[in-house]
């Protein structure tokens, strides 16, 4: 996934669309068991269309979209015979999943699985080592190995009823090591990738929110796959929603793919299946951003040249096809970037968010200066013209060819 980074989709769905509030309202809002589990009663998604959910993906030049097989509250969005609390049993009673798949498979599109490890309808599940155990059945009867069986019979219908999976995403990390979970899930899937969410260390690491890591903008030392919510409440779907700037979206796609790393953003479908137009628009607008990189996000390698500070700020130095694309995640200062350090004269400089070539020239800048003398010494690569103001919601990529 390094070196394969891709952008991708992240899919909360549930019954607990029908609350609009959060995908973990059992717990956040405090629900009894009777009123949370009767929502079962009463999913519906007659609108439910994946390949909207598809087409939009790839709009927005996403290349796999990883879906919720099972959330914290255990209701199962396929057709499983190992628990009754599963979509079959409401009155859409169709199998979500595979209808995701086929639409996937249709358009070319990699599909992943989350299946969260916290499940507050079994009755084996309550495991004192984890978190996010809150709503479990039954604190006294936790049955790790009892419950290991249940998982792994799931699992086997997961990643042998539909198709191809790209990666497994486990969720909330039960503390316990048992390496043969992971084993079987290669077993029956080899190639695949899995996150370390579960009993080992897994393939790559997943960061979410607002992470930061070091702080520092250097390479992710292994394969690393961030994710976010367009919402800053929820991932399932909340009416009342809190929307991330697409400053702040476009920033932390660019930095932590920049770095090397994958980068899944989530969408909550409503409960009748469809995408909120709003919402969606979150995404298609993210989406004509990256759309505009070209792929330079993906498949690249660290510049191993070392530029040294640049007057425009903060970038992170990346290397494909030949090109050198210096990535500022958190925009520019000013309409031009002055580079101390360059391997020679460029043939070409262009802005990645326009398309458009830009002014440069080896030149001295007056305000870098040796002050023992006062003279501006030194000739910058000085690249001008950059409109900054036009650009203020987005980060900005410069592409030069050498």
């Amino acid at each position: 996934m390094t070196h394969e980074n891709k952008f991708g989709m992240f899919i909360h769905w549930g019954i607990y669309a029908q609350s609009e509030l959060q995908e973990q309202v059992y717990a956040r809002y405090d629900w009894d068991k009777e009123k949370y589990e009767a929502l079962a009663l009463t999913f519906d998604p007659q609108k439910y269309d994946p390949e909207e959910w598809v087409l939009l993906a790839k709009e927005a030049g996403m290349k796999y979209i990883c879906f919720t097989t099972k959330h914290h509250d255990g209701f199962c969005m396929w057709d499983t015979k190992y628990t009754d609390y599963n979509i079959m049993n409401t009155p859409y009673g169709k199998d979500v999943l595979k209808m995701l798949a086929e639409a996937c498979k249709k358009h070319g599109m990699l599909l992943s699985l989350y299946y969260s490890n916290p499940d507050w309808h079994h009755p084996k599940s309550y495991n004192p080592k984890s978190s996010h155990q809150w709503k479990c059945v039954d604190k006294e009867g936790g049955d790790w190995e009892a419950y290991k069986k249940f998982m792994l019979d799931q699992i086997t219908e997961l990643l042998t009823n539909y198709g191809p999976i790209y990666t497994f995403f486990w969720d909330i990390p039960p503390r316990i090591e048992d390496r043969s979970l992971n084993e079987y899930i290669r077993s029956l899937q080899p190639g695949i990738l899995i996150n370390n969410r579960g009993c080992d260390e897994g393939d790559f690491s997943t960061p979410e929110r607002e992470y930061e890591g070091s702080g520092s903008s250097a390479r992710f030392e292994k394969m690393t796959e961030a994710c976010n919510s367009i919402d800053v409440q929820s991932w399932g779907y909340r009416k009342d929603v809190e929307f991330y700037s697409y400053r702040h979206l476009i920033s932390s796609i660019d930095k932590i793919m920049a770095k090397g790393g994958s980068y899944l953003l989530n969408i909550g479908p409503k409960a009748d299946g469809t995408l909120d137009p709003e919402h969606a628009e979150r995404i298609r607008k993210v989406g004509q951003w990256y759309r505009k990189m070209e792929g330079c996000l993906e498949c690249h390698e660290a510049d191993d040249f070392d530029y040294g500070n640049c007057s425009g700020g903060e970038y992170i130095a990346c290397k494909k096809d030949g090109k050198t694309y210096l990535h500022f995640f958190n925009g520019i200062n000013s309409t031009a970037a002055a580079l101390k350090e360059y391997p020679g004269l460029p043939k070409k400089v262009r802005l990645m968010n326009t398309g458009k070539e830009l002014k440069f020239a080896l030149q001295i800048v007056p305000e870098f200066f040796n002050g023992a003398t006062g003279r501006a010494e030194h000739e910058y690569l000085y690249i001008k013209d950059i409109p900054v103001d036009d650009l203020a919601s987005e980060a900005i990529v410069i592409e030069i060819s050498w």
